[in-house]
């Protein structure tokens, strides 16, 4: 099997979110794993969920066991240009060939399950994919990340070392619920007994929920700002340092990723860090150096130039709320072009209200992606219109992009925002045509 044809067969299951109504998913999910010898339970591993920041947040954990010398795996969602980003090994992604050997070994596991269930959805193959490479590659632990929710996602199959739920807001409420409580006592499923669970929740109200169900299972709970002390922030536009002091250590960080919720995350995945036994716990050394190695493209990801480019996914309102207010205290009194698309289940709404806080010009586009929908430019330019901003339709990205640079001073900054499948494409349009060439001459 090549590359192409694996991805292929993985492109035409079930979407992401496709499963996540069927009652025995996480019935399918582990009979598919039984078929697979349970790769996951050969090596500790670390689960992260959260609404917001627990993809940087395990990049983060991941980051600081590699630089203590150990084999350390990961798994996030989504990926940028290629599914094989979602599998990596120190930070390197698993091979195209490498991917499609293993699917060769998934493909008939999968057929089996089928003739109990219904196939794996995509989110679960690419997931039962990397559970097995990592096994056989004998990571010495792994951090995997929460797809949607926590108590029904297929990651919760994990006997974790640690658990971690970052914050809680609203984002898929079609599957999770409609408010804060419901949601985060979805995400609160991950929680295991005798598992600590880590969290910085700052909503009260889903705190109490989260810590309710810790209670009910018996896992210990622990609120990150209760423990970890962030001091002497100073930032500028390609990296930030401040100091993270917990009962263990005084850590030192320079972390080249933007926005003060990164501060956060870095709480996070320190505390988390802490928690794990003496034979994987980093060092203070080796966590200051795996922080400041971090990088995360699409994520605050600033480019220089005239003008200045930022690619940001911020898909939901709480994404949209540290990307303003990350903007606001990096370009002070700039001004902005947003170039945005958003999926049409998404509230777009409140997303472009947040956007309202700085002063911007906004330009709307839309993606194309396999079972997701864009919410079409011109209904974006409407909902704006209502919140009394003012926006152009452009229905390629690559057009609006184009048009965003035209028409910005040398001093403004864009910004591509919103879904995940534009910064994707726009991103890459960027490093191929506008990085590559600056890097020829």
């Amino acid at each position: 099997m090549t590359f192409a044809q694996a991805q292929a067969y993985v492109l035409e299951l079930v979407s992401e979110t496709g499963s996540r109504h069927e009652p025995y998913r996480l019935d399918r999910m582990r009979r598919f794993l039984d078929e697979l010898g349970n790769p996951q339970e050969t090596y500790p591993t670390i689960h992260v969920g959260g609404t917001s920041g627990k993809g940087s947040t395990s990049v983060m954990i991941a980051a600081g066991l590699t630089a203590a010398g150990k084999r350390t795996g990961l798994h996030t969602k989504p990926h940028l240009r290629s599914m094989t980003e979602r599998t990596k090994i120190d930070g390197a992604p698993i091979s195209e060939e490498r991917f499609a050997e293993l699917m060769g070994i998934l493909i008939p596991a999968m057929e089996r399950v089928a003739m109990e269930f219904t196939r794996p959805s995509y989110y679960e193959t690419l997931l039962a994919l990397t559970f097995l490479y990592l096994s056989l590659e004998r990571v010495d632990a792994a951090v995997i990340e929460v797809g949607i929710g926590g108590k029904l996602d297929g990651t919760n199959v994990l006997r974790p070392l640690v658990s971690l739920i970052t914050n809680v807001g609203l984002d898929h409420t079609e599957i999770l619920g409609d408010t804060v409580e419901q949601i985060a006592a979805d995400k609160a499923g991950i929680a295991k007994p005798g598992v600590p669970l880590l969290s910085a929740v700052d909503r009260p109200e889903a705190r109490a929920v989260i810590e309710a169900q810790c209670a009910a299972v018996g896992a210990p709970f622990l609120f990150v700002p209760d423990h970890v002390k962030i001091e002497g922030a100073q930032s500028n536009p390609c990296s930030q340092h401040f100091t993270l002091t917990t009962q263990r250590a005084v850590y030192d960080v320079e972390l080249p990723l933007l926005g003060e919720f990164q501060q956060r995350n870095a709480a996070c995945a320190v505390l988390a860090l802490e928690q794990l036994p003496e034979s994987l716990r980093p060092s203070r050394e080796a966590v200051e150096e795996g922080l400041s190695r971090v990088a995360l493209p699409g994520r605050m990801e600033y480019f220089p130039a005239h003008p200045g480019v930022i690619f940001d996914v911020a898909h939901n309102p709480d994404k949209a709320e540290n990307l303003v207010g990350s903007l606001r205290a990096l370009f002070p009194e700039r001004h902005f072009t947003f170039v945005i698309a958003i999926g049409e289940s998404k509230d777009a709404g409140e997303i472009l209200r947040v956007f309202a806080q700085v002063p911007a010009t906004l330009i709307f586009t839309s993606f194309e992606a396999r079972g997701r929908i864009a919410a079409r430019p011109q209904r974006l330019a409407s909902i704006a219109e209502s919140a009394g901003l003012w926006g152009r339709a452009v229905p390629d990205p690559v057009e609006a992009f184009t048009i965003a640079r035209r028409s910005s001073g040398s001093d403004e900054i864009i910004v591509v925002t919103g879904s995940t499948f534009v910064v994707a494409e726009l991103r890459e349009w960027w490093m191929e045509n506008v990085v590559a060439t600056s890097n020829a001459r």
